[in-house]
């Protein structure tokens, strides 16, 4: 064992090095993935300095191991490398923040990031492909891909855009579907969706509360909810309505916030809820009467700034 973590001084300062919550998600990603400032940079959504700062901690500390791969500098931690008492303080630690929503954010970034490292050792052989995919983006940005995609529902549908704001998504899907039904509560997101939807004529927006959904029984062929949940004081009555509406069959489709722990973002959103938990929105869904009910995080576009989605379906 290493004689200066025996000692009062030495156990101390390994405690001190583990006492802030940006150093803790670092171990967690390096424990599982040796990875470069810039990688980190990109999942902590922190700045390098401040990146740096916590790795020079962990490194005089003897956290921390690091090698050189090309002109990257890659940090990782080995368990078996570590000094027995930091490996004992570590594992304690460990267990004791599993449950961090935090993490499950960083897990979902790091997945993201270390797929788009797998596609960047690709992209040398993409050739003119690559310059392609850059033009079309920055020509049409990305709205022919949600109207191919659109163009892929049963043109016989009836679909519910539940909380449907400004109309932007029933705006999208018009084209593609036999009847568009948007609710929303607000009077000047009802507005801006009937200004965008005008010349429309399959299209239908109500004013409602979700909770009373102004929509018969068995009418929908799918109901959507896209960020709208978060908002909502008592979810389950919200998804009881809307496997109300929806037809034997039929489909939700559920895109909200994952569970997070930003108290400032929900704050500024005025949002009631932090997000949600892949297993207890399936959960919910199921109680609400539906079947075959799935929920995954959404890979973050890199560019992003709030916390990571989650897409839920169920029939």
């Amino acid at each position: 064992m290493n004689q200066a973590t025996t000692q009062p001084a030495g156990l101390l300062s390994l405690m001190d090095s583990l006492a802030d919550t940006t150093r803790l998600r670092l171990l967690h990603m390096l424990q599982r993935e040796q990875l470069g400032v810039v990688d980190l940079c990109e999942v902590l959504q922190m700045p390098q300095s401040t990146v740096s700062r916590h790795l020079k901690v962990l490194s005089d500390q003897g956290w921390l191991v690091n090698r050189r791969r090309g002109t990257t500098n890659l940090y990782g931690m080995v368990l078996d490398e570590l000094d027995p008492t930091a490996r004992q303080l570590w594992q304690l630690v460990r267990d004791q923040t599993q449950g961090w929503p935090t993490l499950k954010q960083d897990a979902v970034r790091l997945e993201q990031r270390l797929a788009l490292r797998a596609s960047d050792a690709l992209s040398f052989f993409a050739g003119a492909s690559g310059e392609w995919d850059l033009l079309r983006s920055n020509l049409y940005v990305d709205r022919f891909t949600t109207a191919a995609l659109a163009a892929l529902l049963p043109s016989d549908w009836t679909i519910a855009d539940l909380g449907c704001g400004t109309g932007q998504l029933v705006a999208q899907l018009a084209p593609n579907a036999k009847r568009i039904i948007g609710v929303d509560s607000s009077p000047a997101m009802r507005k801006a969706a009937t200004k965008r939807t005008a010349k429309m004529r399959n299209v239908e927006l109500l004013e409602g509360e979700l909770e009373d959904l102004p929509i018969k029984d068995d009418t929908c062929d799918a109901a959507l909810l896209v960020l709208v949940l978060t908002y909502i004081e008592e979810p389950p009555r919200v998804l009881a309505e809307m496997r109300r509406i929806i037809k034997p069959g039929g489909k939700a489709v559920i895109i909200d916030l994952l569970q997070h722990d930003r108290d400032d973002f929900r704050r500024d959103m005025q949002q009631r809820w932090p997000g949600f938990d892949p297993a207890s929105l399936t959960s919910q869904l199921k109680k609400a009467g539906f079947a075959k009910a799935t929920c995954r995080p959404l890979p973050p576009e890199p560019d992003t700034k709030g916390p990571a989605l989650i897409l839920a379906t169920a029939t």
